[in-house]
């Protein structure tokens, strides 16, 4: 059976095919030239924006630097097709391997930044290329280069602005495209969940396997390509480059022009380049008579009109314009999710009762602070094991030193034999531990099913390249077929495709549960699973918990409810203070006087 995006997928390439067709064919008919070049701009506005669409809109990283990597393109073709006399085709070419290298050296310098530091820093780039090149006597200083020759394909010359549009606009589309198909794609997922939770926005991803830095990168790398596309066409629909358009002027420019139309939507792009272009043309003409002289007045209009949109409408105006478009148009059903498609890859198993997680004189060590004090203890293949104390023993601490969230002071933590002391947590990870986490760590604005197919990352292999082709679509059936099944699981499959951000508490808990179920873990950490479930939700939970212990899953949890605790564990692992207390059955925990005076404060 052939894989299915879905029914709204569907619809919605359908209107942007037509959309296309009819941008595309503007230059056919009886439009002025004025016009066409007003759109040109705004087309290659948009190659730009789209790149910091991801760059910003999704991963959160912002730069004001992408007018640098515009013109890169440009003054790379510039001096190849001038200077030494080569194709523009080969300028594309330049241009494109000198804004790799520039973004990947810049970015690795960069993008571990963090606060108001990334983005000076893509200023200060910005501005050394900008001088840079304005100072070479190679590329012409600040008067540029000129007679830069058309685009051409055989005898087919792309010298009018008329026949660029073509190119252009058709840029442009595929760029929007190829965004659109890596947004809903494995390393897609992984790049909008960088821009969420709380703060903490490499913390999960990192738990589900990725590295989250290679992501930032690629995001960097894929940002300055489109940027350096739109700079090499605009080389060669003017004929000639010098620094002006190139600067920090334009950098603001472009990243106003993402949180105008909408900063994290494709569409958005296109909207923000548009009203930004247009308007910018007429407050020029007009704004001096009225003001009765010239000067920059259209820029304390942009100021303005960003400070509104920012209190007004801080998602952008794409989402409003998509809002009213949805009244006028039929609703898209729900996708439909391919269940025939074939089963992910499954790691195996443990033996029953085998050593599987071995954990020896644990200790963290925070300034003066032992949160953690030599805590010891052990789980075999088919266990359930908690891990009680009263509040502030240390117990989500453990959690985050067992599956690599934070670095040991002192001990080892074992994982089917292996040594995880020291390892990152996507290395854990892929040693076949999963987790859920004390606060709830989904992606608001991606649907239930897209977030628990987040865990699913490992068993997948399709990367950025394939997404933005369109070459993974029969992965993703199967990443999506897994992620519903582990919602039937736990009783969610009817939310499948809400938004996981509409969810209550309680059920959002579950989502983590199945994301975490969807990467076929050996040992699942869950960290107060129950908490936020009403009672029949609970039993349902323990239920499916006694279920995955039938079939060879270990777990280790944290847990408040202690009936839940009692009711479904088999062993119990005691903490107070950040020190090992006792561990023992349930029956034995509960009849301990050492544990009944950690809770209650006094022996009874």
């Amino acid at each position: 059976m052939k894989s299915i995006e879905g029914r709204a997928m569907n619809k919605t390439l359908l209107w942007l095919a037509l959309g296309a067709a009819c941008v595309l064919a503007l230059p056919l008919l009886p439009v002025p030239d004025f016009w066409i070049t007003q759109l040109n701009y705004i087309g290659l506005f948009a190659l730009v924006v789209l790149g910091l669409v991801l760059l910003t809109g999704v991963g959160g990283l912002t730069s004001f630097g992408q007018a640098a990597f515009a013109g890169v393109g440009a003054y790379a073709t510039a001096w190849i097709t001038t200077a030494q006399g080569l194709s523009p085709w080969w300028g594309l070419a330049l241009g494109l391997g000198v804004a790799l290298v520039l973004a990947l050296v810049i970015g690795v310098l960069t993008l571990r930044m963090s606060g108001h530091y990334l983005p000076l820093a893509t200023i200060c780039w910005c501005l050394a290329l900008y001088y840079l090149v304005g100072n070479l006597e190679v590329l012409g200083k600040y008067d540029g280069l000129l007679g830069l020759p058309p685009i051409t394909i055989g005898e087919f010359s792309f010298q009018s602005e008329r026949r660029i549009y073509g190119l252009i606009w058709g840029a442009a589309l595929l760029g929007a495209l190829a965004l659109t198909r890596l947004l809903a794609s494995r390393p897609g997922r992984i790049m909008r969940a960088l821009n969420h939770n709380r703060g903490g926005g490499s913390t999960m991803p990192e738990a589900m396997g990725a590295s989250t830095f290679r992501y930032k990168l690629a995001m960097f790398v894929i940002a300055a390509l489109l940027a350096a596309v739109s700079g090499w066409l605009y080389a060669h629909m003017q004929r000639s480059v010098n620094p002006s358009p190139f600067g920090i002027k334009f950098g603001i420019e472009y990243l106003f022009m993402a949180v105008l139309g909408g900063i994290g939507t494709v569409g958005g792009a296109f909207v923000g380049a548009a009203l930004v272009k247009l308007a910018e043309d007429q407050l020029k003409v007009w704004l001096p008579l009225l003001f009765g002289g010239s000067g920059n007045y259209e820029i304390i209009v942009f100021g303005v009109a960003l400070v509104l949109v920012l209190r007004f409408a801080p998602d952008g105006l794409w989402p409003l314009l998509r809002g009213l478009l949805a009244r006028v148009l039929p609703a898209a059903a729900a996708p439909v999710v391919n269940e025939g498609a074939q089963p992910l890859p499954a790691r195996s198993r443990p033996a029953r009762g085998e050593a599987l997680l071995q954990v020896q004189g644990l200790r963290k060590q925070f300034g003066g602070l032992a949160a953690v004090n030599d805590i010891s203890f052990e789980i075999r293949a088919g266990d359930i094991v908690g891990l009680i104390g009263p509040n502030g023993a240390g117990k989500s601490t453990t959690f985050n030193l067992i599956s690599g969230v934070l670095p040991l002071t002192a001990g080892e933590v074992r994982l089917r034999g292996q040594a995880m002391g020291g390892r990152p947590s996507r290395e854990i990870a892929r040693a076949g531990l999963s987790r859920t986490f004390q606060h709830v760590k989904l992606v608001p604005d991606m649907t239930v099913l897209e977030n628990v197919a987040l865990g699913c990352y490992l068993r997948t292999r399709a990367g950025t390249a394939a997404a933005m082709l369109g070459l993974d679509r029969a992965e993703e059936a199967r990443a999506r077929a897994e992620a519903m099944r582990q919602l039937r699981r736990i009783g969610l499959e009817a939310q499948a495709h809400e938004l996981a951000g509409n969810l209550a508490l309680g059920p959002q808990r579950l989502v983590e549960i199945a994301r975490a179920l969807a990467s076929d873990p050996a040992l699942l950490l869950l960290d107060e699973p129950a908490a936020g479930l009403r009672h029949k939700e609970k039993q349902a939970l323990a239920e499916v918990l006694r279920q995955l212990r039938g079939q060879g899953l270990s777990l280790l949890l944290v847990e408040h409810d202690m009936d839940f605790v009692m009711n479904l564990t088999d062993r119990i692992v005691v903490m107070e203070f950040g020190r090992h207390l006792m561990q023992g059955t349930p029956a034995e925990v509960q009849a301990s006087p050492a544990v009944r005076a950690a809770y209650l404060g006094a022996e009874e």
